[in-house]
């Protein structure tokens, strides 16, 4: 049996081991995905160097990805307000009217977005509300890079004319309010 059929078997029937062991850094959804690339980095680990201890070798890489992706996660997503020197937006108060068309021009978004098909919609709100790049989006939801791109542009197109729509009906709004006479006083 050559080596890398070795490596091979080994990863088959050690999947379920490496499964238990790292569900206990990341969640559930993220398993698959680092059990892949631990088979993969061991794998091409084989090719350069003769692995001895192959079950050993593939736990520890797993473990490491594992703690990698966490901390990936962390750096991306957890840092807190109070870790800012300096906030990356303006925190103070507006007034009254700018809060009110802020809520609800990001209530029109909200709509136009949920009306988007379900592979566009998960695609344009990956892409937009949390900032991940297209190709962490297409490994994310098993799709092409260009097709997160197509899913990602129709969705912009979809929330321009829906935003558009809003706007002016708002402004037909406003300049039908303006015409609207006024009570005198007596």
């Amino acid at each position: 049996m050559s080596h890398k059929n070795n490596i091979s078997d080994i990863f088959v029937s050690y999947t379920a081991n490496i499964k238990r062991y790292i569900s206990r850094i990341v969640h559930k959804e993220d398993l698959d995905d680092i059990v892949q690339e631990t088979f993969v980095k061991s794998y091409e680990a084989s090719l350069h160097k003769e692995i001895k201890y192959a079950r050993t070798y593939m736990l520890q890489t797993a473990k490491n990805l594992a703690i990698n992706h966490v901390a990936k996660w962390d750096n991306k997503f957890g840092e807190s307000i109070e870790d800012f020197d300096e906030l990356p937006v303006d925190l103070s108060s507006q007034s009254f009217e700018k809060e009110f068309e802020s809520k609800e021009r990001f209530l029109h978004f909200c709509r136009a977005a949920d009306q988007l098909s379900g592979s566009v919609r998960k695609c344009f709100i990956l892409k937009k509300v949390y900032g991940l790049s297209q190709k962490e989006i297409s490994q994310y939801l098993g799709l092409s890079e260009s097709t997160v791109e197509k899913h990602v542009a129709k969705g912009l197109l979809h929330t321009a004319m829906y935003m558009e729509q809003f706007d002016k009906s708002d402004k037909a709004f406003d300049s039908d309010l303006a015409n609207f006479p006024r009570q005198r006083r007596k």
